[in-house]
C-alpha cells in the first residue's frame, strides 16, 4: 500500500462547513491527528480511526511540531492511511505547505484538502463581505504573531488599500493599533473583533482603531479570533446596506 497522509482543513469549527473531499479522506483515515481547535463532533466522519491530539496553541503548552511530523512519518510507513486535521485551511497560517514538503522529502506522499478559513467564515457570520464593490476591492490576510518575532510592515499594510484580517492578533493589540496608526491609516478605520468564528459560541464586538484596545478589554476578546479591518466592517448583510453599493 502506498504512503501517504491527508492534510485536511477542518474549517473554522461549525462541521456543516467541512467540504465533501474532507469527509471522505477521513472516512478512508486509520489514524488522524487532531489539532486543538479543530471542533470534535467532525470525528464523527472517522469512528474507527485511532484518535492522536497533537494540539498547538498560542500560550499554551503545545506539541512540538517535529514530533507531529515524526508521528506522520511513522504511520505512513507502516501503511496506514494517515489523516492531519487542522482548523481552518492548512495552507493559511497552517503549516501545511512545510509539512506537506518534509513528507515529500522523505518519501511520502502528501495531499492538501482546503477549509473554509476563520478569517472568511467568521466576517460572513457577522454580515461582512470581506470584498465589496465601491467599498473594498481586496483583502489581505495576516498573523500578528510570526516565527522569529519580527514585526510586519505595517506601513505598507495600512496603505494598502485592501480590507485587512489579522489572525493571532489578540495578545498583540496595542502593536497592531500601533504600527497601522503610524503607517497612516485612519483612527476612526472600522474593526471588527470576532471570537470563535461560526461556532454557537461566536462573539462579535465593532470598533475603531483608534479604540481597539480599549473596546477589547472591556469586551474581555479571547482566543481564538481574528480581527477585520476597514470600512467593510462597518457593513452589515441586509438589504439596506445592499442598496448602498454603487452599481
Amino acid at each position: 500500500m502506498k504512503a501517504k497522509v491527508w492534510l485536511i482543513g477542518a474549517g473554522p469549527g461549525d462541521p456543516e462547513l467541512l467540504t465533501l473531499k474532507a469527509v471522505r479522506a477521513l472516512s478512508e483515515a486509520e489514524v488522524v491527528l487532531i489539532d486543538d481547535l479543530v471542533n470534535p463532533l467532525i470525528l464523527e466522519h472517522c469512528p474507527n480511526a485511532r484518535v492522536i491530539a497533537v494540539g498547538k496553541r498560542g500560550g499554551c503548552r503545545s506539541t512540538p511540531q517535529d514530533f507531529i511530523q515524526r508521528l506522520m512519518l511513522r504511520y505512513a510507513r507502516q501503511g496506514r492511511c494517515v489523516a492531519r486535521l487542522k482548523g481552518g485551511d492548512p495552507c493559511i497560517f497552517g503549516r501545511g505547505g512545510e509539512e506537506a514538503a518534509w513528507l515529500q522529502a522523505h518519501g511520502i506522499e502528501a495531499e492538501l484538502v482546503n477549509g473554509i478559513t476563520a478569517g472568511l467564515a467568521g466576517a460572513t457570520q457577522c454580515g461582512i463581505s470581506l470584498t465589496l464593490r465601491g467599498v473594498s476591492r481586496g483583502v489581505t490576510l495576516v498573523t500578528a504573531h510570526t516565527q522569529d518575532d519580527s514585526p510586519l510592515n505595517w506601513s505598507a499594510l495600512a496603505q494598502g488599500g485592501t480590507t485587512l484580517v489579522v489572525y493571532m492578533g489578540v495578545n498583540k493589540l496595542e502593536e497592531v493599533r500601533h504600527g497601522l496608526l503610524a503607517g497612516g491609516l485612519a483612527g476612526e478605520t472600522p474593526i471588527a473583533m470576532i471570537e470563535n468564528a461560526s461556532l454557537p459560541q461566536q462573539r462579535e464586538q465593532r470598533s475603531t482603531l483608534m479604540q481597539l484596545c480599549e473596546d477589547a478589554a472591556q469586551f474581555k476578546l479571547r482566543s481564538p479570533a481574528i480581527l477585520v479591518i476597514g470600512d467593510v466592517a462597518a457593513q452589515a448583510a441586509s438589504s439596506s446596506a445592499l442598496l448602498q453599493i454603487p452599481a
